[in-house]
């Protein structure tokens, strides 16, 4: 079982990191063209709303990236200053405490997504809709790679790759 979670875990980043790639290259582009059809000739519309769209959909993804790479920043001297036992109970704390965070967030993203979901981006004309579909689907991702990390604790393992119990 835990082979299998493993797999998924790697499959989340191994999918997070070329789309995070790709969002940051085409955020690049779009900037870019802004900045040469602002100076060279009449500005192109939408660029400043891609860029913006594009800035959040990097973020949230990067996030869930960030999270299964177990890179977000921590404060950890209290807890890695712990015997065993109390580091993994403090430590599971910590990722429940996560998960309910991810759960609310989830709930929150589905339901700010349908109050949004008559709203039409003003150049694109898309519905808003598409633009929050990021915040529940990386809270949801990093809800589920806080129950991989919940079930490696359980078993004995420590929760991230080079992370302590």
């Amino acid at each position: 079982m835990l082979a299998g979670l493993d797999a998924i875990d790697r499959l989340i980043g191994a999918v997070l990191r070329p789309v995070v790639f790709l969002g940051m290259a085409a955020l690049t582009a779009v900037i870019t063209l802004q900045i040469a059809s602002r100076v060279l000739f009449t500005s192109v519309s939408w660029t400043e709303e891609v860029a913006r769209f594009l800035l959040i959909w990097i973020t949230f993804l990067g996030a869930a990236l960030a999270w299964q790479q177990g890179r977000h920043l921590a404060v950890s001297l209290l807890r890695d200053s712990l015997p065993d036992g109390a580091r993994r109970v403090v430590t599971g704390a910590a990722i429940l405490i996560s998960l309910a965070f991810m759960i609310a967030l989830t709930v929150i993203g589905i339901r700010y997504m349908n109050v949004q979901s008559f709203q039409k981006s003003p150049s694109l004309r898309i519905s808003m809709t598409y633009i929050y579909a990021v915040m529940p689907l990386a809270a949801s991702l990093m809800a589920g790679l806080s129950v991989i990390d919940l079930i490696r604790l359980m078993a004995g393992r420590p929760a991230r790759a080079g992370s302590p119990q």
